[in-house]
């Protein structure tokens, strides 16, 4: 037995060893676009690569927390443009003077800073979690705006370009700062990340801002100007008043920044932290004991014991329904000290009625307590069929539904496997607004199992053709699954999500920790609202 649990634990950590490696290779892909090149071509402008001034911008010996790594690739817009390295934006987590803050930082070696779809939906994610936690933000502009061809995709609607200035405008005036160090040009819309910040800063000779950029302005007015008398660093700081400070190069104006953000209060999370206990298993075991299958049952307790405190798991009604209870493992944990309530997706993970009511109740308790909330999600679903229906899972996985909608307090969620259908809602999936949505390689985001849907299609198929009085053939049926398992497992990989942000990061196992301690801790430095529940079916 025990040397069948050892070859286990070796397939095992092959699996995820080899999948991470894939991971590196996209996050390499995403922060390294047009390699040297590229860089030397930025050197030749005076520009460094961006995620260097970031690590000028944090303080000293600390870390910057990225988000949406992977966006941005396998797309499909105008002018065959399948990728968009990291959406074109760099934007996370940093601390200045020790106090956390929001970044953003357009990369001018992908198109030139230029938004697509995906560039504002990152940009907003950012600002979203920004506003939600109460965090300053700070931009490091250098964009040529929208991207013109895709402008009905990017301009008018609601959750479009505006809405970035919208967010900026709404945030400063919660008393969030909104600091633009402007790098180099900033055009049409892209100038009013310069011009909506309550402190602007440009660089001379470097960097320019302008609604109309001279080719603009000789067709419309017939006025021959070039773009630095028309709106360089010199006429915002000295003539238009639209910028506040001019800085000589990079250094200076990243400098700068953290000298405007010196005087700022430090933050503080609303929650007692208790001294921090090292994990009673190490994190590296979680890749011996995370199933290489993606459906195989998932001894979630485990899990969670290679990231939380030694204090161990304060479990909630571990002995309820044994079989069906335990389905979701509801308990208290401290993660760097930060208490958590955890829901958490064990064996099948497959939520019968006891499990969803159970979930309920623990959810409640947690926001009523304004305890944090951690969703560890590993479920294929509800469970279906007359008995399910009849003992009323439709009812209690709404009450399910009701409670993670309406709890006030800071919600995470962890994909570490399947996350299909209806599970995706009651587990906090990203229509449910978590503050942070992490995925690991074994994270499968979709309506159903590929499998599942093959069936389904399949049979609807059947019928359709016998309508027609056609019969299908064992090979075409083969055929027809194939291609719907194929299209699931594309669609449903952190890879795929990562690309649209379905997920916030793709996290590798052995910084699991460290992500939800810094989620938690980031997340608590607003203070927790309370929580108001309607009404439940129980």
């Amino acid at each position: 037995m025990a040397e069948d649990q050892t070859k286990q634990e070796e397939i095992n950590r092959e699996r995820w060893l080899q999948e991470e490696l894939q991971l590196e290779e996209r996050i390499h892909q995403a922060i390294n676009p047009g390699g040297e090149k590229a860089v030397a071509r930025l050197a030749q402008q005076g520009k460094r690569p961006v995620r260097e001034l970031i690590q000028a911008l944090i303080d000293p010996d600390t870390e910057f927390f990225e988000l949406g790594v992977v966006a941005g690739f396998g797309l499909d817009y105008p002018g065959g443009i399948k990728d968009v390295p990291c959406a074109g934006l760099v934007t996370g987590l940093g601390k200045i003077h020790g106090n956390w803050s929001m970044i953003f930082a357009n990369d001018s070696r992908v198109k030139a800073g230029t938004y697509f779809p995906i560039t504002l939906k990152k940009h907003m994610r950012a600002q979203a979690i920004a506003e939600q936690c109460g965090l300053n933000c700070v931009y490091i502009a250098d964009s040529g705006g929208a991207f013109l061809p895709m402008q009905a995709d990017v301009f008018p609607d609601d959750g479009h370009f505006g809405s970035m200035f919208y967010n900026m405008a709404r945030m400063s005036a919660m008393g969030l700062k909104q600091i633009t160090l402007s790098t180099g040009g900033n055009t049409a819309g892209g100038a009013y990340i310069v011009f909506m910040a309550d402190e602007a800063l440009m660089i001379e000779g470097l960097a320019y801002s302008f609604l109309g950029g001279p080719p603009l302005v000789k067709a419309a007015i017939g006025e021959d100007i070039d773009a630095e008398a028309l709106g360089g660093a010199l006429v915002h700081t000295r003539i238009s008043g639209g910028a506040d400070h001019l800085c000589k190069d990079q250094l200076e104006g990243v400098h700068k920044v953290r000298e405007i953000l010196s005087q700022e209060v430090q933050q503080r999370i609303h929650l007692q932290r208790f001294e921090e206990l090292p994990p009673a298993a190490s994190e590296e075991m979680i890749y011996d004991l995370m199933p290489a299958g993606i459906h195989q049952a998932v001894d979630i307790r485990r899990i969670i014991e290679c990231f939380s405190d030694g204090v161990g798991l304060q479990e909630y009604k571990r002995n309820y329904a044994p079989g069906r209870g335990d389905n979701l493992v509801t308990g208290k944990i401290r993660i760097k000290g930060i208490p958590v309530g955890v829901v958490a997706a064990n064996n099948s993970g497959i939520i019968f009625v006891e499990s969803a009511r159970k979930a309920t109740e623990f959810i409640i308790r947690c926001a009523m307590e304004r305890t944090p909330l951690l969703f560890i999600q590993n479920s294929p679903g509800y469970m279906v069929g007359s008995d399910a229906e009849h003992r009323g899972i439709g009812k209690y996985g709404a009450d399910m539904v009701r409670a993670v909608s309406n709890a006030r307090v800071p919600r995470i969620q962890l994909v570490v496997g399947p996350d299909n259908g209806a599970a995706n809602y009651g587990m906090c999936g990203r229509a449910y607004k978590p503050h942070f949505l992490f995925s690991t390689m074994r994270a499968r985001t979709s309506v159903m199992s590929g499998r599942s849907a093959a069936e389904v299609l399949l049979s609807i198929e059947r019928r359709k053709r016998k309508l027609k009085h056609e019969e299908m053939t064992d090979a075409e049926a083969a055929a027809f699954k194939k291609e719907l398992l194929d299209k699931y497992e594309s669609e449903a990989h952190p890879f795929y999500c990562g690309a649209r942000l379905f997920n916030d990061r793709v996290l590798f196992f052995k910084e699991i920790r460290k992500a939800l301690a810094l989620a938690l801790e980031v997340s608590l430095l607003a203070p927790i609202s309370d929580s108001t529940f309607g009404n439940f079916r129980f």
